[in-house]
């Protein structure tokens, strides 16, 4: 989950547009995503329309079967939604800028008093160390040491995260994926256990 910083003016900042490899890998995963969205919309659709036919059909177990399966579809319907959405944020973040900024990475730890891991996040810091975006991260990255603040030049969307840090892509946006996205996880595990 991203936080957004809307403080600062983003016609202060350097930009890009996406170039097109980039939105082609956005609307790969989407594609990949949509093709896993459309078994439960089918499902769905079959369970609303079950009672229908039940009920043209004079049958007199519609009236007992009708509300659960319309709880059935618009359970279906809305877990094809829950899917798409954020994937389809990710296509409209495509006409939005990517940020350019000659700043710095903040690198930040939270101790949660009551939980057993502690919290991460990394944050764009504009030349003058106004926040203009963070996002949290799984882990510390090992890479780094303790250090917490670098001066970078990074490119970031305020939805995607960071794009690059000093040229060299995070990851956030791989270069290049498959067709609708199959084998998106076993690259992922790949990428992250060889850096």
């Amino acid at each position: 989950m991203r936080r957004p910083h809307r403080a600062w003016d983003p016609s202060q900042v350097a930009s890009r547009p996406w170039t097109g490899a980039e939105r082609r890998v956005v609307w790969r995963g989407f594609f990949g995503r949509l093709t896993i969205a459309v078994e439960p919309f089918i499902v769905g659709l079959f369970f609303a329309a079950l009672p229908v036919a039940l009920l043209l059909r004079k049958q007199e177990i519609a009236l007992f079967v009708a509300p659960i399966f319309a709880l059935a579809a618009i359970a279906f319907v809305a877990y094809s939604i829950a899917l798409m959405v954020p994937c389809t944020h990710a296509i409209l973040e495509t006409f939005t800028p990517i940020y350019v900024v000659d700043g710095y990475i903040h690198y930040r730890r939270k101790h949660v008093p009551h939980d057993i891991a502690p919290e991460y996040s990394v944050a764009v810091l504009s030349p003058e160390r106004q926040t203009l975006g963070e996002w949290p991260l799984r882990e510390w990255p090992k890479s780094i040491g303790d250090r917490e603040l670098w001066p970078v030049i990074v490119e970031f969307s305020p939805y995607g995260g960071i794009h690059k840090i000093d040229g060299r892509s995070t990851g956030v946006l791989p270069s290049e994926i498959a067709a609708f996205g199959i084998g998106i996880a076993a690259q992922d595990k790949q990428r992250r256990n060889s850096g």
